[in-house]
């Protein structure tokens, strides 16, 4: 008999493959993962252990749980690096920057678990959303939306994010996953800012950010076009991205895309900006 080679016992240090995992129905293979998996999903966190993540991982951590198989992301710390090849598991590190990409990172994952016929379902329908998006805004005016991945310092999102916004009907402003100065984005006066920063869920504090930068004047603060997207809907590279999708739709062309959950619009920043002053004075 051929010995199966499946890996039953999966750490996981990287959320989306504990969502892409979730996904394929093998979740159940999934023995630790950190706690921004159980973030992303929930089901994860119950009977499993928490460890630390690609950044910070241990190998006496991870060896307690006796992986076949660990699966973490690139890039991290050359230490966590080590870490995780001193526990002696398989190893499988995820650098998606496509849609592409990503579409593959899910099928490797699926092959490795014996679940590709599910891996090609899960990405098939992955690809029917985004193209019936695409689909609904074909032909409209396409504005111009800068989105960041995080605030200090000012990084904009994913190539993939970028990919997302021109489905979802809109022109990516700046260059996806590079580091931008408050003055540059200021003359790319974008006609709608969205901010999706890793780690902070729905909590980006958008009147402080424009104010602290400077940007009320910019064409998509003056028009309250500034959103804040819930950070693993556009920061996760697994299937969560679809719900980031619509959240763009919705912010991008609101006559055409309902409003849904995960997205925040700006108060009026004039308002904030008097009460702020005179509270000064």
């Amino acid at each position: 008999m051929t010995p199966d080679r499946t890996p039953r016992r999966i750490v996981s240090l990287q959320p989306s493959a504990t969502v892409i995992l979730r996904d394929l129905g093998q979740l159940d293979r999934v023995v630790a993962c950190t706690k921004y998996c159980a973030d992303v999903c929930p089901e994860a966190a119950t009977g499993r252990t928490i460890v630390d993540d690609s950044w910070t991982a241990d190998a006496v951590e991870i060896s307690a749980m006796r992986p076949d198989l660990v699966i973490a992301a690139v890039p991290y710390q050359e230490k966590s690096v080590a870490e995780i090849l001193k526990a002696g598991a398989r190893f499988l590190g995820l650098a998606p920057r496509t849609l592409e990409d990503i579409y593959m990172d899910i099928a490797a994952v699926a092959a490795l678990v014996h679940a590709s016929d599910m891996g090609q379902q899960v990405v098939a329908a992955m690809e029917q959303e985004v193209a019936m998006v695409r689909s609904r805004t074909a032909g409209v005016t396409r504005p111009r939306v800068f989105c960041e991945e995080w605030g200090k310092p000012l990084i904009t999102s994913q190539p993939w994010v970028a990919e997302l916004i021109v489905a979802a009907g809109g022109t990516f402003a700046g260059t996806p996953g590079a580091r931008q100065s408050v003055e540059n984005v200021r003359s790319l006066d974008p006609d709608i800012l969205i901010a999706a920063w890793c780690g902070a869920g729905d909590r980006v504090p958008l009147e402080k950010i424009v104010r602290d930068r400077g940007w009320q004047e910019m064409s998509a603060v003056r028009a309250q076009r500034v959103y804040c997207i819930r950070d693993e809907y556009l920061n996760t590279p697994a299937p969560t991205l679809i719900a980031g999708l619509h959240a763009l739709a919705a912010a991008i062309h609101p006559k055409i895309f309902p409003p849904t959950d995960g997205l925040r619009q700006i108060r009026d920043v004039s308002v904030e900006s008097r009460i702020a002053k005179n509270a000064v004075v």
